[in-house]
């Protein structure tokens, strides 16, 4: 401080407690208090101080003090500073503009940092065959091409700028293993970045890229483990002196199963082996107890069953439990396993490279879904590592940021604010201006991924969404249409300097998600209507190769973004996952004059059954319109009339002339409408070329009861009864287990969980949770009840839609009560074994769906009883099969008669 210049009078000191000399002066003498970080990991104080030096630097007259217990915590005190003057963690990862200012003001409050929810907050770099390797290859380190030294010292920067201080390193064959230069590591140590490896990689070493079959042998334990331990002592000796976590593991090659073929008893004994020789290779080589060694075990897909198995795992040892790669997490740690010193922690997919099905295009995790299941975890002991699978980290910006921030202080969060986290972080960078528009883009465009992925979208078949039904198809790609659109109003709006940020966090997954869908659906549609003859068939054709083209377009010029810092990050063929490539398309045969088609809406066009121009039957209880397609099946221009047989049929057009089609709605005028529960009207279409057809109009008026009685129920409509789940009619709860809805979730955008997932299960004499079938269940146990209304008695069949969250632990599982009237409770489970057919069909489309049967002893008001068993299962939706249920992929909507 002596030789500070007079004319400085104001001075920034960082350091940590223990080497910053500075700081332990201005401790001892009073004016700083150190005690609530001493001893501390990771935490740290700013505090502005007067007159810091009056004997030795008395013209310093303020000092903005950032002292940290160790080394990052005083980093992540300037890059708190850093974050609120302008600088984004995002600068250059996303190219979020710096805010350039002429001075800088701070109003300085002391701050004390809480210590971080978990301890080691980190991601994966995984699956960078299709983008981080390549980019770093030939675009931003030529020299190496290779992901080196040059690319990890950014990748360490912005994990430090996000509270993060933990990095697994790319591990595929087709990049150099993170120790084949010896930089890396340095580099990762000059960030303060703990390294450690992912669940295949025993002891920080890339078995994929580094096993040398040849000179090495097979990579089996059980007959090669000489030179096995050999190559695991070397990188602990060479690696040591960093800090580290220690994965302990005995995989098979790269990310295979464990060699020799042994049964789930023997894997298990051969791994307690494995593990109690990579500790003492630890202990001997790092020359101090293994248990003051940080390990982890990962038990990844096939592992978890050895571990179940009775695998005894040392209790030092951090248990790192794994979703099921697509955002749920298997399985937490139990009461028992809560006890243990090592704790918990956990791996999380935002990306993710194998079967079922690959998404490593863009990120559609639902910010909502991540909460829901980290906070579980951390509440189940899952405090001691937290690590992310983030592909080739672009473009899961938004979700590593999230991660990250769950990870430094979960308690910040609730069901509420997850909700406006990712509008929050756009305006943060580019203002609040565009907050009304960023959250119904952002939220659209979760809710729309959380019904399908677009990576999931069919490219040669077709989707389960209907064309016919529900206008279900068209409902998907008007709502993708209306946030692209904003999207583009918005990019246009901004100053050029926020435009490549907008592009890669906002413009490119939005756009390119909804032309994705747009390839798939409209592609359903040409082939269908070219069957149905239909001239749009050819302009729809035309619609979809348009879009592969933008779509290939758009991706160019995410590449050629900023002159091409960019290119090779993005891409369209992705493992196979990222293809879209021209979908199935078909071509109508065309007559050579205008001729006359017509289809109605609700009607399935299948060869060898029935089609009749029928209706959906109107409803005076819901006052729907309905739909007539009136289409061209030749060339030139098709004139044509609808003249409706009554006066109460309304139509929206009653004439026109297409060269394709033309769709005419329909609705009633309920006041002239004539009662009854069968009335039928129509509409005769026909054309000035010729060509007559007659479109049946079905209309369900009945005499009682009156509309205003049924108000508030939900009522069938066409056989069937659409229910939305957090349209309970009423709801009885205990002390221990409440009813919450939770927004950003399931296909209504908003779920009902039963109980909070900690909560314990009752187990009531009536109510035996290891059977799918018990007696009635009594009075007072925890249910919400909704009230419907059919016109008819007899079997019905109840589908619950639910949000396929596992098992928390082997004695708390899945299980939810559905009841109706006085029936029997049926108990089914949410959750599904890993890797069996309903778990795959239940996690590609974020919905496991159950049915159980029921039967109504007489037409009229019913209640449907959804119990809480096991707490925490989420309830979607409910459709009641009357007898006319249609095939549609998320299910009619709400038929909530108003």
């Amino acid at each position: 401080m002596e030789s500070l210049p007079p004319d400085v009078t104001h001075i920034i000191i960082a350091g940590t407690v223990e080497k910053n000399a500075h700081i332990r002066r201005l401790a001892s003498s009073g004016k700083l208090d150190l005690s609530p970080i001493l001893g501390k990991w990771e935490q740290y104080i700013i505090q502005q101080i007067d007159a810091p030096f009056p004997e030795t630097a008395p013209h310093v007259k303020t000092a903005l003090v950032i002292a940290g217990s160790d080394r990052r915590a005083v980093a992540y005190g300037l890059f708190f500073i850093s974050e609120r003057i302008g600088v984004s963690p995002w600068y250059w990862w996303a190219d979020v503009p710096v805010k350039k200012q002429s001075e800088i003001a701070l109003d300085i409050n002391k701050t004390v940092s809480k210590a971080p929810s978990v301890k080691y907050r980190g991601i994966f770099i995984n699956d960078e065959d299709w983008g981080l390797k390549p980019w770093a290859s030939k675009t931003y380190d030529p020299e190496l091409g290779d992901i080196g030294p040059k690319t990890y010292a950014k990748i360490c920067e912005l994990l430090l700028r996000l509270k993060a201080n933990y990095l697994c390193p790319a591990m595929h064959s087709c990049t150099g293993a993170f120790n084949k230069y010896p930089d890396n590591k340095v580099v990762a140590d000059s960030y303060a970045i703990v390294m450690g490896s992912v669940h295949c990689e025993p002891l920080l070493y890339n078995n994929a890229s580094e096993w040398d079959r040849k000179t090495m042998g097979v990579w089996n334990y059980a007959t090669n483990k000489e030179n096995i331990n050999k190559v695991l002592r070397r990188r602990v000796n060479e690696n040591g002196r960093y800090e580290n976590v220690y994965t302990l593991a005995m995989r098979g090659i790269h990310d295979s199963v464990m060699a020799g073929n042994l049964t789930l008893a023997q894997q298990a004994r051969l791994l307690e082996k494995v593990f109690d020789d990579q500790r003492g290779i630890l202990s001997s080589t790092l020359g101090r107890p293994a248990s003051e060694i940080p390990q982890a075990f990962t038990p990844y897909k096939e592992v978890l069953e050895t571990y179940e198995h009775g695998l005894r795992l040392p209790d030092d040892v951090t248990i790192i439990w794994g979703d099921d790669d697509f955002g749920y997490m298997k399985r937490l740690s139990n009461p028992d396993e809560q006890k243990r010193p090592g704790r918990a922690g956990v791996y999380y997919h935002l990306s993710y490279w194998g079967p079922p099905r690959h998404f490593l295009w863009i990120n559609t995790t639902p910010p909502a879904l991540m909460y829901n299941e980290l906070k579980k975890a951390h509440d189940t002991t899952a405090d001691r590592v937290w690590l992310a699978n983030v592909g080739d980290i672009k473009p899961a910006e938004y979700a590593i940021s999230l991660f990250m921030d769950m990870a430094w202080d979960i308690h910040s969060f609730n069901p509420q604010n997850i909700i406006e986290h990712p509008v929050d972080f756009l305006c943060k960078i580019f203002s609040e201006r565009h907050r009304a528009d960023f959250n119904d883009i952002i939220k659209t465009y979760y809710h729309l991924a959380f019904i399908r992925k677009p990576e999931y979208m069919e490219k040669s078949g077709d989707t389960e969404f209907s064309i016919v039904h529900s206008r279900e198809a068209d409902l998907r790609l008007a709502a993708y249409a209306r946030i692209a659109q904003k999207s583009a109003a918005i990019l246009k709006s901004l100053p050029p300097d926020e435009v490549p940020a907008y592009f890669q966090l906002v413009h490119y997954p939005v756009c390119g998600s909804a032309m994705a869908n747009e390839i798939s659906l409209l592609a359903q549609k040409n082939r269908l209507y070219s069957a149905q003859q239909r001239a749009s068939a050819r302009a729809i054709k035309e619609r979809v190769l348009q879009r592969c083209a933008d779509l290939q377009a758009l991706t160019k010029e995410y590449n050629t973004l900023l002159n091409g810092k960019w290119n090779g990050m993005m891409s369209l063929v992705h493992g196979g996952a990222r293809s879209f490539e021209i979908p199935r398309l078909a071509t109508p045969k065309l007559d050579a004059v205008p001729r006359l088609g017509v289809a109605a809406e609700g009607m399935d066009y299948n060869l060898g059954t029935p089609r009749p121009h029928t209706l959906p039957a109107f409803s005076k209880y819901l006052e729907k319109a309905y739909y007539i397609d009136i289409y061209n099946k030749g060339t030139g221009t098709l004139e044509w009339n609808a003249t409706p047989s009554a006066s109460w049929i309304i139509l929206s057009k009653t004439s026109g002339a297409t060269t394709d089609e033309a769709r005419v709605e329909v609705s009633i005028d309920w006041r002239a409408a004539p009662r009854g529960t069968d009335v039928l009207g129509s509409i005769k279409i026909s054309a000035t070329s010729g060509g007559e057809q007659t479109v049946t109009v079905p209309l369900f008026n009945p005499a009682a009861p009156e509309a205003d009685e049924l108000k508030g129920l939900y009522v069938e409509d066409n056989g069937q009864v659409s229910i939305s789940a957090d349209g309970f009619h009423r709801k009885i709860e205990d002390d221990d287990i409440k009813f919450t809805i939770k927004e950003g979730l399931g296909t209504d955008n908003r779920v009902l969980q039963l109980g909070e997932p900690l909560a314990v299960p009752k187990y009531l004499d009536s109510l035996v949770l290891t059977s799918n079938y018990v007696a009635p269940a009594r009075r007072n146990y925890p249910r919400v009840e909704y009230d419907f209304y059919t016109f008819h008695a007899g079997q019905v069949d109840v589908y619950t839609h639910m949000i396929p969250v596992f098992p928390l632990n082997s004695s708390h599982g899945t299980r939810y009560g559905v009841m109706v009237d006085n029936s029997p409770v049926y108990l089914p489970e949410s959750g599904a074994p890993y890797y069996s057919t309903p778990w795959i069909q239940s996690i590609l489309r974020n919905n496991r769906i159950n049915k159980t049967t029921h039967y109504l002893s007489s037409p009229g008001k019913h209640t449907l009883k959804i119990y809480c068993a096991h707490p925490g299962a989420m309830l979607q939706k409910v459709v009641i099969d009357c007898g006319g249920m249609k095939r549609t992929y998320a299910g009619p909507p709400p038929t909530l008669a108003r």
